[in-house]
């Protein structure tokens, strides 16, 4: 598990030729998209690695043994800078047999650079501004507790949503960021608990999805593993399923 530490020199992260591989989408879409001269980096054959310093977070892409060697070579040499990791499925197990891992979840980053069968329904939706968030917050509060992003939360360039005949808010979803890059991220994207099934959330992420591609070219989002009923949608609506990753905290 040899590794080379790069400062700064990040276009070495993309030398192997690994951000156009599958399984590499994390690369493509989440360091590619830019490069900022002081952003650390780490390289090892099959593997690349680069640190998000403010949340002291590795991430990492390409063969699980090589990637968990970077992100051990991060934690062992800044130990006082890395909480946290990402990396190809597997990268938990071998990075937990050397330090102490917690907090593990599984997900799947998908992607698509193509504009998704119209929906049922995409017609209703409509897009939401600042004098709808506490109305947005409320609904996701109580639809969805768990919502990985809130109303002006940083990174959030749109919000939108479906009204039912008496203009009740009845779905909504958000195009956020990928922090490193910036890349447009689909994030909480809810449905009225009594509605579900009906379709709001597909024409929802179908809506989202056509105004990502058309603005930006693509559109990611993370995927966990045992959403069934997500996988399905995703499928559906033409997102790649090639990037199995794995999150977890270093204790």
């Amino acid at each position: 598990m040899l590794a080379t530490t790069l400062v700064p020199r990040t276009a070495d992260l993309f030398d192997q030729g690994l951000e156009s591989r599958t399984g590499a989408a994390l690369l493509r879409f989440g360091a590619a998209r830019q490069r900022p001269a002081d952003r650390i980096g780490w390289t090892g054959e099959g593997a690349a690695a680069w640190l998000d310093e403010a949340r002291g977070h590795v991430w990492s892409v390409g063969e699980p043994e090589a990637a968990a060697g970077l992100v051990l070579r991060a934690a062992l040499t800044m130990p006082d800078r890395i909480r946290e990791f990402t990396g190809p499925r597997g990268t938990e197990t071998l990075v937990g047999r050397h330090l102490p891992v917690t907090g593990i979840v599984e997900w799947i980053f998908r992607w698509t650079v193509d504009e998704p069968p119209v929906q049922r329904g995409e017609d209703r939706v409509v897009a939401l501004d600042e004098s709808h968030h506490d109305e947005l917050l409320a609904f996701l509060n109580t639809h969805s507790p768990a919502h990985s992003t809130g109303p002006g939360a940083e990174g959030v360039s749109l919000w939108a949503g479906i009204r039912d005949a008496d203009g009740r808010l009845v779905a909504c979803g958000a195009l956020s960021s990928l922090r490193d890059s910036g890349a447009p991220l689909m994030a909480s994207v809810a449905t009225d608990a009594a509605l579900r099934g009906q379709g709001l959330g597909a024409a929802l992420t179908s809506w989202l999805t056509r105004h990502a591609v058309r603005r930006h070219g693509f559109c990611t989002l993370w995927q966990l593993t045992d959403n069934t009923p997500a996988e399905r949608l995703y499928d559906r609506l033409g997102y790649r399923n090639e990037d199995p990753c794995v999150s977890a905290r270093i204790a």
